[in-house]
């Protein structure tokens, strides 16, 4: 492989970081408040990608943030909306993520990701990891969301590689799928013991953590 492509939300950032602010701001509904909200968000994507009317992942997320709150009957006034949408700006990303990325270095990296580029730039920078990317992309370039193929597209595209010689790396297993019908080789990071779902594809490698890529990519 040329280059490892990463997916952001849930792979290299881990989007239930964000439960403290939303315990905060409804204490005793943190958890659950960040779980609805995440499946949401994916929900929403989706739905939007099938019914042709694209949103930036920003609007995306406020969209799902507000139906979760409503949800639960939970009154989001707006204050607390920015900070809670703040919180998705500066997400944490998982305790690996440096030094895994670090061990890889000799190769190309790219994000690919539902974020829009605002939200990828913020995300990066805060985190410290603008440096380790040759290129963070985002699927607002092609205004629909993974996994359709026309995202995976932009990786192949940007890097000028076959997409043999791609790797794709997501947490994910929607994703996983997605990019291995275009033809990546998949590594799913499977943290939680997930099952797979059952969609008639398996992954080429299964890890429990960023980490346990770096012997098997040749890092």
């Amino acid at each position: 492989m040329k280059a490892l492509v990463f997916d952001a939300y849930g792979t290299l950032f881990d989007v239930h970081s964000v439960i403290e602010a939303c315990e905060r701001e409804f204490p005793g509904h943190g958890t659950a408040l960040s779980h609805l909200w995440r499946a949401k968000q994916l929900e929403y994507t989706w739905l939007r990608s099938l019914m042709f009317q694209y949103r930036d992942f920003w609007q995306v997320t406020e969209s799902s943030l507000e139906y979760a709150c409503r949800a639960r009957g939970l009154t989001l006034e707006a204050t607390a909306k920015s900070r809670l949408m703040d919180a998705y700006l500066h997400l944490a990303a998982y305790p690996e993520v440096r030094e895994t990325l670090a061990s890889l270095a000799g190769r190309q990296l790219l994000i690919l990701s539902n974020g829009s580029p605002q939200m990828l730039s913020a995300l990066v920078e805060s985190s410290g990891l603008k440096e380790a990317f040759a290129h963070v992309l985002s699927v607002n370039a092609v205004k629909v969301y993974k996994p359709n193929p026309a995202v995976y597209q932009l990786a192949a595209t940007r890097t000028k590689l076959d997409r043999g010689a791609i790797g794709f790396v997501s947490s994910n297993f929607w994703d996983i799928c997605g990019a291995g019908a275009f033809g990546f080789r998949t590594f799913w990071i499977n943290r939680t013991g997930a099952t797979p779902d059952s969609l008639g594809y398996t992954p080429d490698t299964t890890v429990k953590s960023l980490s346990e890529l770096v012997p098997l990519a040749g890092g």
